[in-house]
């Protein structure tokens, strides 16, 4: 018996803990075979339930990939946490960088936003509900710590917004697209480190001000 069976029988198990369970296993299977040819069989079959269980919690296939691609945007309060009060811009900024590189970048990461992209082609409201949950608002609360940073006084901007895409892109435009294309491995930690400093850098140059 697996163990995605074993949980998924519990009579306790409440409904949004076999949720969770169902959209775990469904990654694993859209990873596995695309989305084209995983079917909700295999993905009910793995939980060892019926099609009619897993129809419960989602009604089609489309609509268990929109949840798996939602979930996949989950991660943000760990990346734009506020930084504490002894905080300088620089070590916000460091910090931030390093933990965007460190999540955006890894093998498991990538193979999810490939998986999503192209499907994105099928489907564009798979694209535009990844990007809105995603990048855009990861953006956005870049802006946000970027918008009380120039509150204090520590940087010159005109818009927050625009800033944190300069800011997002400087992190990780050198080696984003060697990543996505599986050039190069996964990131060393010095590496992560150098180039979150190097963004941090480059980026107070241009929007810091002398009192920074």
């Amino acid at each position: 018996m697996s163990l995605a069976k074993t949980v998924l029988d519990r009579p306790r198990l409440d409904r949004d803990a076999r949720r969770e369970l169902i959209l775990d296993v469904a990654q694993d299977v859209f990873l596995e075979e695309g989305f084209a040819n995983a079917s909700m069989s295999t993905i009910a079959a793995r939980l060892g339930g019926s099609k009619g269980t897993l129809y419960n919690y989602f009604k089609s296939k489309d609509e268990l990939f929109n949840a798996y691609v939602e979930r996949r945007c989950l991660w943000q309060d760990d990346i734009f946490a506020a930084p504490t009060v002894t905080e300088t811009p620089d070590e916000t900024l460091r910090r931030v960088g390093r933990a965007y590189l460190t999540r955006v970048l890894t093998d498991f990461n990538l193979r999810n936003f490939r998986l999503i992209a192209s499907e994105a082609e099928r489907s564009p409201a798979i694209g535009v509900t990844f990007y809105d949950a995603g990048p855009r608002k990861g953006a956005e609360r870049v802006a946000e710590l970027l918008s009380a940073m120039a509150q204090a006084g520590h940087l010159d901007l005109e818009d927050s917004l625009e800033a944190a895409h300069q800011f997002l892109g400087l992190v990780q435009n050198r080696y984003f697209k060697a990543r996505l294309c599986n050039a190069i491995p996964e990131l060393t930690p010095q590496q992560v480190e150098d180039e979150a400093a190097l963004a941090t850098r480059t980026f107070l140059r241009a929007f810091g001000t002398r009192n920074q």
